[in-house]
């Protein structure tokens, strides 16, 4: 079958479309702009409003455009144009050829994929929640992530498995679950958490033009949502690094290290500690979630002048959860001396406790008080809205958090 597939999807691609030319891209002037035409003007000349979800579309156009060897497969992207419409408009531009409806059957069609990378096809997956993906996940783990060193180096696996990842609002424990830390724990593959827009266009294009297989987990609630971004984001060559994070928030006095969605909440966190007087540094590495340890909290606030160790929060957008940037993290610590970790995951075996091991691994003498680990609860995701929303990190975890790190509140 795999033969077939191969046959049939380059003979296509050979007849009607340009072959793409090695370790050399050329866009068409339609893609160059396509970013701009789903955009509108942000109040800052120099800066656009996108959201998510057009950031992921135009990278997927533009990079369809760019290599004929591209294509997506998976269920509703094509005539309904996606699920979630991060695939509108690319079946009428590209054709049934290169965007690909499938039945419901996450097995056939992932291992169809990966076949066709095994022949030099690149393969965007899409499915319609990561939840599904565990009934691919044989051809994920056994079949891409290892192929490569099984056949020394032989087989290249350029494969992306992309779609929403970690809880919605209301769906239940089945199609709630974040898999940033499974995937993560397995040899050859990569895993991509983006938060914004300029994360989900960069990221995406550098996922599909790498030669390995990527993991691409992307959080449902913020498709919708719009970031500024330059006019460097939005050219049609702009690809960000894969195993390189991003410090969204400088600041000296705590480290917050998240990804995903709970990049947004730790930045958020870190305005309401700036006003208490506490300075926080954001490292976008985890998803927001709630404390496993829910409880009340009666707080000691000590006298203005005695806050001046709560004034600078640094917050870092891990961006990638492998590989981890743990040169980045490291050296937040070491000049905040103090760290909290923010994820959606559950606690056990999370990203959040892979940060903690790397830090007292390689920065164990510059804590000046335990890491704060914030995560999900330890439960299966509740349907009840009210118990869904305790089962989460909120805002309000990540302040206290960062508060018993600067010794300001005691639990």
């Amino acid at each position: 079958m795999l033969g077939i597939v191969r046959q049939k999807m380059l003979e296509r691609s050979s007849k009607k479309i340009r072959p793409a030319v090695s370790m050399l891209r050329s866009y068409s002037s339609a893609a160059k702009q396509f970013a701009y035409s789903c955009s509108s003007f942000f109040s800052n000349d120099n800066y656009m409003q996108m959201t998510v979800r057009e950031a992921l579309n135009s990278a997927l156009h533009e990079e369809m455009s760019a290599d004929s060897k591209v294509f997506l497969i998976g269920e509703e992207v094509g005539e309904y144009q996606g699920a979630y419409k991060i695939t509108k408009g690319l079946l009428d531009k590209y054709g049934p050829d290169r965007v690909l409806d499938t039945p419901i059957t996450e097995a056939g069609f992932t291992g169809i994929a990966v076949g066709a990378a095994y022949y030099g096809l690149k393969p965007v997956v899409e499915f319609m929640t990561f939840n599904f993906s565990m009934q691919a996940i044989d051809h994920i783990i056994n079949s891409a992530a290892k192929s490569n060193y099984m056949s020394a180096g032989k087989i290249s696996v350029p494969i992306v498995f992309r779609g929403p990842n970690g809880a919605a609002a209301g769906v239940g424990a089945q199609h709630s679950q974040c898999y940033a830390a499974w995937y993560a724990s397995c040899p050859g593959l990569k895993v991509l958490t983006p938060y914004n827009s300029e994360d989900a266009r960069g990221l995406l294009k550098a996922a599909i033009r790498d030669p390995d297989p990527v993991v691409f987990l992307e959080n449902e609630l913020l498709y919708g949502e719009s970031f500024p971004i330059s006019d460097e984001v939005l050219d049609s060559s702009f690809c960000l690094p894969i195993g390189k994070a991003k410090i969204e928030r400088k600041g000296k006095h705590v480290t917050i290290a998240a990804y995903s969605k709970m990049v947004g909440y730790s930045l958020q966190a870190a305005e309401i500690l700036e006003k208490d007087g506490i300075d926080a540094e954001v490292k976008i590495i985890t998803q927001s979630s709630a404390s496993p340890y829910k409880a009340q909290f009666n707080l000691t606030i000590l006298p203005r002048s005695a806050m001046y160790n709560l004034r600078y929060i640094q917050v870092i957008n891990l961006r990638s959860i492998r590989p981890l940037d743990r040169s980045t993290i490291n050296d937040s610590v070491r000049k905040t001396n103090r760290l909290v970790t923010v994820e959606e995951a559950f606690p056990q075996h999370g990203v959040g406790a892979e940060i903690c091991a790397c830090v007292v691994e390689e920065s164990f003498a510059y804590l000046d008080a335990p890491v704060e680990r914030i995560a999900g609860a330890d439960v299966p995701m509740p349907y009840a809205a009210n118990l869904e929303i305790m089962a989460l990190p909120q805002v309000g975890d990540i302040v206290r958090a960062a508060k018993r790190a600067c010794y300001r509140s005691v639990p």
